[in-house]
Parts: structure tokens; C-alpha cells; sequence
């Protein structure tokens, strides 16, 4: 990676960081792990010995189906409980999603879900991008996937009762999409960023797909 001036991008070694003690101090749904460590500091030297809780939740892919014929989207609405304090609705519209389960790839992880979640069989994936949904606390990071419509799609509830999911498919326009994230009506930040990763790079998917 270039160089901005006055940021750099030192290579990370384990000698920076010492990890003293690392034990969990929840196990319920989600894993919280208590980390007693140390760090380099931009001055030199080493911090003091310090504690963070750290929120072990795992690794996800997200993926957003996209026609490029109908210039439309798929996007599923369920509940989500972290929504309920400060949304007017915790029933949220999202883009597909799920878990990175033990030796599975990030693609097969897109195309299981999209089948889960949403009844749809997918073409061609393209990458997007990754991030860390929120390191000040937790370890997750979040893979992004546009994924290609092909067929047509079936409206209706979908999901995994044993998981206690309850989605509702949702086809919508592109421009609808983007609306309702500019009223505040989408504001997840994996269905944002990827919105957004289309609106940017929409001429470059069009090109690649159209063919």
C-alpha cells in the first residue's frame, strides 16, 4: 500500500502486541472473550498492561442480489432485536447474510445463504469488499459479495424455523433501494456500504454482466 503523508502502514508483527491472558467470561448465543494486553506505543515503549472485552461473534458474508437486466435488487426484511432501542422498527431490510461457519469459503457462505434466506440461486459473485464491523469490540469482520440474479425470484417468507428466522423477500428497484437509504429507511451499515459499492461502481458491473 502507498504511503499518505503522515500515515503509515508499518508491517504488524506479534512482538508488537503481547497477549497475557486471554480467558471467556460469557458463553450463551455469542462468546465473550476478557484480553489482558500490552501494545507498542508512536512514541516508543510499550503501554501499560490493560483489559478489553472483546465480542466473539464470528465472521460474516453479506450478500446483495442484482439483476443488471431489471436494474433491480433483492433485499429481506426480519427482526432483529438490537434494532428495537433506537429504530422505529426493529423489523430492518437487509441484504443477505449469514455466518462463516468452520473450513467453509466466503462464496460458498454467499450462495448457501442466498438459498436459505431468500430461495435464490445466484451466478456469478463479485467481491466487493471487507471490513471491521466495530474493533473497538468486537473480532467480526464482514465480507461483501455482489451476487448475479439469473432467474426469477419468489416473494414470500423464507428461512430456517430451527433458527427462529421469519425474512420476507423484497425485489426492488435499484433507484427505490438507494431512496430508502437516503431517508434513513436502511441504515445497517453492511446493506449501506454495499448500496453504496453498487452506486459507485455500477457502470463497471453493468460492463462485466451486460456481455
Amino acid at each position: 500500500m502507498s504511503e499518505i503523508k503522515g500515515i503509515h502502514y508499518p508491517a504488524f508483527t506479534r512482538d508488537d502486541l503481547q497477549i497475557i491472558d486471554q480467558h471467556t467470561v460469557f458463553q450463551g448465543f455469542f462468546r465473550i472473550n476478557q484480553y489482558r494486553i500490552k501494545h507498542k506505543l508512536f512514541a516508543g515503549g510499550w503501554s501499560e498492561t490493560f483489559s478489553r472485552e472483546m465480542f466473539e461473534r464470528g465472521h460474516a458474508v453479506v450478500v446483495l442480489p442484482y439483476c443488471v437486466k431489471t436494474d433491480s435488487l433483492v433485499l429481506v426484511e426480519q427482526f432483529r432485536l438490537g434494532a428495537a432501542a433506537t429504530s422505529a422498527s426493529p423489523w430492518l431490510l437487509e441484504a443477505v447474510a449469514g455466518m462463516i461457519a468452520e473450513g467453509e469459503g466466503f462464496e460458498e457462505v454467499a450462495r448457501r445463504e442466498a438459498q436459505e434466506e431468500a430461495g435464490l440461486n445466484l451466478g456469478r459473485l463479485w467481491p466487493m469488499l471487507s471490513y471491521l464491523s466495530s474493533p473497538g469490540g468486537t473480532t467480526e469482520r464482514i465480507h461483501l459479495y455482489l451476487g448475479e440474479l439469473t432467474g426469477e425470484v419468489s416473494t414470500g417468507v423464507f428461512g430456517l424455523p430451527e433458527e427462529h428466522e421469519d425474512i420476507k423477500v423484497h425485489v426492488v428497484s435499484r433507484k427505490d433501494a438507494l431512496a430508502l437509504l437516503h431517508n434513513g429507511k436502511i441504515d445497517n451499515a453492511a446493506t449501506l456500504i454495499a448500496l453504496q459499492w453498487l452506486e459507485l461502481h455500477l457502470a463497471q458491473v453493468r460492463a462485466a454482466w451486460e456481455s
